[in-house]
């Protein structure tokens, strides 16, 4: 087996393999891109939660229009989400690494413009990974949807007052007992909350409105859009193989988040964001054996 699982995988022999071939094959395909610490996403990170909080003084003092202003925080509030993703999988350094801290950091440094606990981002994602596409445990199984514009409607309905659209979260925090953590979010919540009605008060409320709410809802809808939806869509397979998709995006890689190769990261959790498409194009003819849905890409 060690002689066939050492071989280049190519459109000639790969189906030659044996599953159990094709197994080892993948892991040691894998095992080249674990425990690369993304530094990238670590500049990333703090880099882009720094610009955030430069705008409120350069806005409020007159030196930057509000609406330049406004297309600043929006993309800031778009960006913010994916570095702490990979601290949510620890990727920068597990739990006893010398790097931990920074790991932690990251997390909680990077969401600060999308307003988030990372603690409570964490442990509900965790969940999303372990019950993808379930109706009843996945956490983001609310924005499963027949199509682009279905999706929207979800994605917005879910998050006004009144909507149940959040109580998964909730209820995977109380299954999985670590309700101590919507101590978490309440700390957040009131902090984004006072700000806005403070700001309000003394009489910019536009600015609080543009440099943080609509951004910070427009990102949310962006996000769940191609983090959610669309890698998982039609949501219905659980399975290894299946409950992820790869897709090609009509505005590319980079404008979709890296989720064109979420299915990587589905599989290898640990594996960084900016490692996904060498892994695939090394490992696309395992997956294309196994019966992933790879789309166009």
């Amino acid at each position: 087996m060690g002689q066939v699982v050492d071989q280049t995988v190519t459109s000639e022999n790969w189906n030659e393999l044996t599953d159990d071939q094709l197994d080892v094959l993948e892991r040691k395909i894998a095992g080249k891109y674990l425990r690369i610490v993304p530094w990238g996403a670590v500049v990333w990170g703090f880099g882009n939660t720094l610009v955030w909080l430069s705008l409120w003084p350069l806005v409020l003092l007159d030196i930057m229009p509000l609406w330049l202003g406004f297309i600043i925080a929006t993309l800031n509030c778009s960006a913010a989400y994916l570095p702490s993703h990979e601290a949510q999988h620890s990727i920068i350094a597990g739990k006893g690494k010398p790097l931990r801290w920074l790991n932690e950091l990251l997390g909680h440094v990077s969401l600060i413009p999308f307003a988030a606990p990372f603690r409570f981002m964490r442990a509900t994602h965790m969940e999303h990974h372990k019950h993808t596409n379930d109706p009843d445990l996945d956490v983001d199984y609310g924005v499963t949807a027949r199509n682009g514009w279905h999706f929207l409607y979800k994605s917005i309905l879910r998050r006004q007052p009144g909507s149940k659209g959040k109580e998964a979260y909730s209820a995977a925090l109380a299954r999985t007992g670590q309700n101590y953590i919507m101590l978490d979010a309440l700390i957040i919540n009131i902090v984004y909350i006072s700000v806005l009605f403070g700001m309000a008060w003394t009489g910019h409320a536009i600015e609080a409105a543009l440099l943080w709410w609509l951004p910070k809802n427009i990102s949310l809808v962006y996000i769940e859009h191609y983090l959610s939806w669309m890698p998982h869509h039609p949501g219905k397979e659980t399975s290894r193989y299946r409950d992820t998709r790869a897709f090609k995006s009509k505005l590319g890689n980079i404008i979709s988040m890296g989720m064109q190769y979420h299915i990587i990261h589905h599989l290898f959790p640990r594996i960084p964001l900016s490692q996904h498409p060498a892994v695939y194009r090394e490992m696309k003819p395992i997956l294309q054996r196994k019966g992933c849905d790879l789309g166009a890409l």
